[in-house]
Formats: C-alpha cells, sequence, structure tokens
C-alpha cells in the first residue's frame, strides 16, 4: 500500500490545470462498445479507475490503444461473455457495461461492482430500467439481462442516479422507437456522455434536464471526443488553497456552470472564488470567515442532484469549515457513511460535533496538528490530504491508493504548488 507524507504549512499557489472528469470519463470509455468503428477520447485522465475500465475493456476484446492523454478504442468483436468478475470487484463503474453490452450483443452478465464503501449503492434502478426496455432479468450472485431486441418505452427512475441515466441512455441507443427517461440526472458528466453519443449518432435530446428522450434503431459510428475538465478535482485543489492561504488560478474553468455552483457554497464559507474570461481565481490570503443566513442563523450547506452541491465535494467542505471562523452544519444525504472521517478531523483538533450520520456542525477555525490516519475512500482520503497541508507537523495518510482512483498523480501535483508532500510505498 502506498503513503503520503505531509508536512503542513505551507500555502498551495500558482497555476493549476484540471485533469479530465473522472465521472465522464469511465462512462465514455464504456460507450465505445456501441459501435465497431474507432473511438478516440481526448483528455483522459492518468487515474487508477481509468486504467481498470481499460482492463476491462481488453478483456472484452476491444483494442485499446493509449498516448499521452488520448486513448483510441476499436470494438471490432467484443465478447460479452469475458468480463471478469474479480476486476468488476475493484471499481463501481464497472456496472456501466451493461447497457452497452445489452445494447450491442443483446445479454449482459452484471458482476458485483466494487468502489467506495460510503453507503449502500443499489443498482435496482438499473435493472428495473432494462426491464422497461424488454429485457429478461435474473439474479443470483451475478445478474443476467438478455433481450431479443429491444423496445423504446416511458420510464421513471425512482431515483436521479447518474449511472443509472447513463446507462440507459446508452442501452436506449439501439432500442426500436422512443425512449424518455422522467427523474433523469442532470449532472455534467451525463451531460458531456449525451455530447459523445450525439457524435457517434445517436439522437438524444433533453441532456441536462430531467427529461431525456432517445430515438433509438440508429447504427452508432466511431469520432473523436474530449472529456471535460474534473470539477471536483478543481474543488479540492481551491479548497487546499483557502486552508493554506494561497494564491491558486485554475485554467480553463472560468465559464464552466460547474463553477458557479461551487461558488455558490464556498462563498457561505467566506471563500469566494472570482471568475475571469477563462479560469477562475482563488485568494486564501484573507482567511475566511463564515456567511451567517439571516438573523445570524447557523448557515447549512447540504448536497444533492445537480445542480446542488456535489457530495464528492462535502469532505474538502467540512475541512475547509473547520479553517472558516465560525459554525456551519453540514448535511449529507446521499450515502450514509459519507462522513465518518471526521473522527480523524476531531482527532487532528477540529471542533465537530457528529450528530447522526448524515450531518456534523462544525465550529472554526481550529488549529490542526498532523497524525497518522487511513484513507477510507477516495473523496475523504483527498479531504485527509488537505487537512494535512494546513496542520502543523507532520501527517501520514495510509491507503493512499485509494486517492489514486479519482486524483491525478496527487504528490507530484501538489509538490509543484508548493506542498512538502512525499510518496512512499508501490
Amino acid at each position: 500500500m502506498r503513503k503520503l507524507m505531509v508536512r503542513g504549512g505551507r500555502p498551495i499557489g500558482g497555476v493549476f490545470t484540471p485533469s479530465g472528469n473522472k465521472n465522464a470519463a469511465l462512462p465514455m470509455l464504456a460507450a465505445c462498445l456501441l459501435t465497431d468503428q474507432p473511438v478516440t477520447l481526448r483528455n483522459v485522465p492518468a487515474i487508477v479507475d481509468v486504467g481498470v475500465m481499460l482492463d476491462l475493456l481488453a478483456g472484452l476484446g476491444v483494442d485499446v490503444s493509449r498516448k499521452g492523454r488520448s486513448v483510441t478504442l476499436h470494438a471490432k468483436c467484443v465478447d460479452p461473455g469475458r468480463l471478469d468478475r474479480e476486476t468488476c470487484r475493484r471499481i463501481r463503474a464497472s456496472i456501466l457495461f451493461a447497457g452497452p453490452l445489452l445494447a450491442r450483443c443483446g445479454t449482459a452478465g452484471i458482476h458485483p461492482p466494487g468502489g467506495d464503501i460510503i453507503g449502500r449503492r443499489r443498482i435496482d434502478t438499473h435493472l428495473v430500467g432494462f426491464r422497461c426496455l424488454g429485457a429478461k432479468i435474473r439474479s443470483g450472485s451475478s445478474v443476467s439481462c438478455r433481450a431479443d431486441r429491444l423496445k423504446g418505452t416511458r420510464i421513471l427512475l425512482d431515483e436521479a442516479s447518474v449511472t443509472a441515466t447513463e446507462n440507459l441512455m446508452m442501452a436506449a441507443t439501439a432500442a426500436r422507437g422512443e425512449t424518455v427517461l422522467f427523474h433523469a440526472a442532470c449532472e455534467p458528466h451525463v451531460q458531456n456522455l449525451a455530447r459523445m453519443l450525439q457524435g457517434m449518432g445517436a439522437r438524444i435530446e433533453g441532456a441536462g434536464t430531467n427529461l431525456i428522450r432517445i430515438r433509438g434503431g440508429v447504427r452508432l459510428k466511431g469520432g473523436t471526443f474530449t472529456i471535460d475538465p474534473d470539477y471536483i478535482e478543481a474543488g479540492s485543489f481551491m479548497a487546499a488553497a483557502f486552508v493554506t492561504g494561497g494564491k491558486l488560478r485554475v485554467r480553463g474553468m472560468g465559464q464552466d456552470p460547474a463553477a458557479e455552483v461551487i461558488h455558490r457554497t464556498f462563498e457561505k464559507l467566506g471563500a469566494p472564488v472570482k471568475r475571469d474570461r477563462r479560469d477562475l481565481v482563488v485568494d486564501g490570503a484573507a482567511g475566511m470567515q463564515v456567511v451567517d443566513d439571516v438573523g445570524t442563523a447557523i448557515p447549512k450547506i447540504e448536497d444533492g442532484t445537480w445542480p446542488a452541491f456535489p457530495s464528492d465535494l462535502m469532505s474538502v467542505a467540512i475541512v475547509m469549515a473547520t479553517q472558516a471562523r465560525g459554525s456551519v452544519l453540514f448535511f449529507e444525504k446521499l450515502f450514509e457513511s459519507r462522513m465518518y472521517f471526521v473522527d480523524r478531523l476531531i482527532e487532528m483538533g477540529a471542533r465537530i460535533v457528529q450528530c447522526d450520520p448524515h450531518r456534523v456542525l462544525v465550529q472554526g477555525p481550529a488549529r490542526l496538528h498532523g497524525i497518522d490516519m487511513s484513507s477510507p475512500d477516495i473523496r475523504a482520503g483527498m479531504a485527509m490530504v488537505i487537512a494535512a497541508l494546513c496542520a502543523k507537523g507532520r501527517s501520514v495518510i495510509h491507503a493512499a491508493d485509494v486517492i489514486d482512483r479519482g486524483y491525478e498523480s496527487i504528490a507530484d501535483r501538489l509538490g509543484s504548488l508548493g506542498a512538502d508532500i512525499e510518496s512512499a510505498g508501490r
């Protein structure tokens, strides 16, 4: 297992360019299965989860060629029976192969997906949707989906699941007639996938809203597509600059709609994000002062589906609150285990009351000190790194391999921005 050694107290600043969006890259990689023509993806992040997806694609018979930040995938022949069970356990996004395989081959075997342990992560919404499209479902230790022909229909998702929306959108490209997804997810990565599918010839309307229409039955073609910048990664590095008192310029996101969502919440913590025509600019030198709600009420920060504040940034926002003057209540609505990492922040000296699995009250500023800790999931791991950057003394983050699943070259990139950070182990 890899570990990170961090000595805190150095400002994080300079110029930072986000990698490609992890949550867009994974479904876009799966979408290459929808055509027998070559597909090239640009701005592919060099993270562990992408490597696992490429291994799974190669196992299915896809020709994979990677050069720098571009990957070319040619799914000329696909064997749906070669989806490796153990590799699927390494990543949650393995579920995203179900829709394309059902569309392309008429059959898909879904092995139990892996991923972060942040609460119950059901796949019922996917299976109900496939059944509505005409697939027959058999479940056991794995789930088998089969359909001689998919037929367009109206599907009301019982939750605005991002991966279920993506899976059903991909499957519906092969369904005869029109499919309408109600209560669809609207996140930027869903929109990025939809633009890719449209570029491949799919007829999709409404991506970015909660009602998506797909007119299926068109043979899809290959092409070259670009993955958008990762706004979760950008928000994480901006948080690191704020808590360490640094000045950071984030390239290429000045006009990104995600910047408004991040700004809206960071502003509550007294951490305003400035935008110019191309970039985002943060300045942590003045410190942070929590902005109370009307009547001096303690403000509440809660996550939700787009365009609410993303759950993937809740952990780093909690660390920011430990360094802001004032009190904030955080309400994690989506995952019941997301906030368990706050025990480590309390051990570092943070003043936090965990009300229940979904809510914590943070009072700052608190002087944090370095400790040894272990990363439980991608986002909590990054939050621990950010806490270590502003803590007094030395911290060691064990199981840092988990962070590598979603953040590219974290030690090198933070080091280039001024951090005293080292990586050890494999």
